[in-house]
């Protein structure tokens, strides 16, 4: 019996089960892609950019190159901070202490959006991770009910009867975990990246806000 044939002569509604699976799958693995390269993109930027803050560059001359280019992750917050903080002390008449709230509140919101966007999907990966075996096991549990039903219309009920539901039945417990396994691997990869990510994100709002403080205190 091969894989292919034990596929074409199940049930119906095992069937169905598979077809489910293997497109959850399919957008699974799709999803996997485009996260990897999303994040990959995000922590090259994150290593550009830190490099070029932390070379002494100026930080108008670095705000003026990254606002014209193309800004990612790390880069969109110092551009929100530094303009809001360039607008704040433009305005006059403001404390200090209140220049340096507004100008965190405005990294802080790009801080967020950016964790939003880094996560966008990866729940979908959570889910078909969790799901999908409990999918399988559905279509097996009613592949195996299906295979000894038809043993009522046989007068011996041996091996060889059951044998090939059974089998059938099976497949869709192994599409559910050929599903379920690289969904949950992945998803807990990406959000070990994208803590990593925070983690970095976050340091560097501090550190800023320090030097944007010192610099003004001037």
């Amino acid at each position: 019996m091969s894989i292919l044939s034990l596929i074409t002569q199940a049930s119906t509604v095992v069937q169905l089960v598979m077809a489910i699976l293997v497109l959850v799958s399919l957008l699974s693995w799709w999803r996997i892609f485009s996260k990897y390269f999303t994040i990959a993109k995000a922590k090259k930027s994150t290593d550009e950019f830190e490099d070029r803050f932390w070379s002494g560059s100026d930080l108008n001359a670095m705000y003026e190159q990254v606002r014209r280019g193309n800004p990612n992750g790390i880069e969109r917050i110092f551009i929100s901070g530094f303009s809001e903080f360039l607008k704040l002390r433009q305005k006059g008449g403001m404390e200090l202490s209140d220049v340096m709230e507004g100008t965190r509140r405005a990294m802080r919101a790009s801080y967020q959006r950016e964790l939003d966007y880094l996560d966008k999907h990866t729940s979908f990966l959570a889910s078909a991770g969790s799901v999908s075996p409990y999918v399988g096991l559905f279509g097996t549990v009613w592949g195996i009910m299906h295979a000894f039903r038809g043993l009522s219309n046989v007068g011996q009920a041996t091996l060889a009867n059951v044998a090939p539901g059974i089998a059938e039945a099976l497949v869709a417990t192994a599409i559910g975990l050929f599903a379920a396994i690289p969904a949950v691997v992945a998803y807990n990869s990406f959000a070990h990246d994208v803590d990593q990510l925070a983690s970095r994100f976050d340091s560097f709002i501090e550190e800023f806000s320090n030097i944007l403080q010192r610099q003004a205190a001037k």
